[in-house]
């Protein structure tokens, strides 16, 4: 796959090492999950103060990618990806050592702020692709990172159940990241973007974001859709547990964590989403993508105790969260080239702010309505999504696509939209 669907010159094995990549730093966000039961009775605490790990990766997330991911688009990104992984390793193996839960939310803090190398190496990736192919490569590493999230709280599971230490966890995710140490480096680039040519300060850098959001139809958008299908596969996710353990249904944790493996399918088959994206357009497949996430919900709505019909639904819905995610990326990665990254900071934050909102609201509603406010509030942020594409596609009628590639500009334009470029002045 990677000689067809990469230019000349770039590396053989390229993209399943960055799609691999992109699965093992990804999990060290989620694989603290289902460890807090474990967590809160080591430390002798509650289950509420153990949630502060969970959370603390989160903030840490957020901050990463609003601080960190805008420098890909000047910096040396072998340096820059040698630096987060190093920091990301120190960090788990904190967290394997951490003698509180203050310190071991530290920890979860600073290695949640490096480990956002996912969203450095989804730009560059397009950066290597050969023209018509950016979908294609966006899909393969999406899977990488869709697959990480999902069975990350798997695997953590059993590595707690089999050592009898949730601390094994951060152990082993220290390893794995620690080992893409001898590996992904090499495959960066070694040289900073092309475009790149002009010195610009750290500050202004992030200045630059906010305008990018008025600049940017397709960024518009895709941000909507990003933020409001990902707070349904949220507020599903953060709320299944509750569903399955509950009457009738009942089940224990162990078989919960199975739901993870039930829904690759899914995952694998929107890998095939990135070839319909480079072939079709990102609205076609927004659209096949919101069609497959509103069938899971009414799935899960008549699902009741089916524990088939819930599996098929987790695979509809992501599925439909996986294509949504590749059609958004390409959209906005077609914009402007020398803006990538930045460009990805602004959508990956609406997906992770829609995501916070729908785990809330989703709270709320299973406390108030029980599993029917669950999909009822699945559906309402999916018809948001229908209508912010409906409201783009609207207003595109008569001008040229969203997701064009903008006029040729000054590389000082095209780098910051305000006159500024790369940093560090390398």
């Amino acid at each position: 796959m990677t000689s067809a669907a990469t230019r000349p010159g770039v590396k053989r094995g390229t993209i399943p090492v960055f799609a691999t990549a992109t699965a093992i730093t990804v999990s060290n966000i989620y694989f603290a999950q289902p460890l807090l039961d474990e967590i809160a009775h080591s430390f002798h605490t509650s289950a509420s103060t153990a949630g502060l790990v969970a959370t603390a990766g989160q903030i840490g997330y957020a901050l990463g990618i609003v601080t960190v991911v805008p420098l890909a688009d000047g910096a040396r990104l072998r340096r820059l990806s040698t630096v987060l992984l190093v920091i990301t390793t120190l960090g788990l193996l904190a967290g394997a050592l951490a003698p509180s839960v203050a310190l071991l939310s530290l920890a979860a803090l600073v290695l949640s702020t490096s480990t956002v190398l996912p969203q450095v190496i989804m730009p560059t990736v397009v950066s290597m692709a050969s023209a018509g192919n950016a979908g294609r490569v966006l899909a393969a590493v999406g899977t990488g990172l869709t697959l990480g999230a999902l069975l990350s709280r798997t695997a953590a599971g059993l590595i707690a159940e089999a050592t009898g230490t949730w601390r094994a966890g951060y152990g082993v995710a220290a390893l794995a990241t620690g080992a893409l140490l001898l590996v992904l480096p090499r495959y960066m680039p070694a040289d900073p973007p092309a475009l790149a040519r002009h010195e610009v300060r750290y500050a202004r850098l992030l200045g630059s974001l906010p305008a990018l959001i008025t600049r940017h139809a397709s960024l518009r958008v895709s941000a909507a859709l990003g933020a409001t299908v990902f707070a349904a596969f949220s507020a599903f996710w953060s709320s299944l547990a509750f569903h399955l353990t509950a009457p009738p249904i009942g089940l224990g944790p162990a078989v919960i964590g199975l739901f993870g493996l039930f829904s690759v399918p899914g995952a694998l088959a929107a890998r095939y989403s990135g070839r319909l994206a480079d072939r079709w357009g990102p609205l076609r497949v927004n659209v096949l993508a919101l069609t497959s996430a509103a069938f899971a919900f009414v799935l899960f709505a008549v699902a009741d105790r089916s524990l088939v019909l819930l599996a098929v639904g987790c695979n509809l819905l992501g599925f439909g969260t996986t294509s949504s995610q590749v059609a958004n990326q390409t959209r906005v990665f077609a914009a402007q080239p020398a803006l990538r990254a930045r460009l990805n900071t602004v959508y990956m934050f609406s997906v992770f702010a829609g995501g916070a909102v729908g785990s809330s609201v989703a709270a709320t509603a299973f406390s108030t309505f029980g599993w029917a406010g669950v999909v009822a509030t699945g559906l309402g942020f999916l018809l948001l999504a229908a209508i912010s594409l409906t409201w783009h596609t609207t207003r595109r009628t008569g001008r040229s696509p969203a997701g064009r590639p903008a006029q040729t500009a000054s590389v000082r334009e095209a780098v910051t939209g305000s006159g500024t470029a790369r940093v560090g002045g390398r």
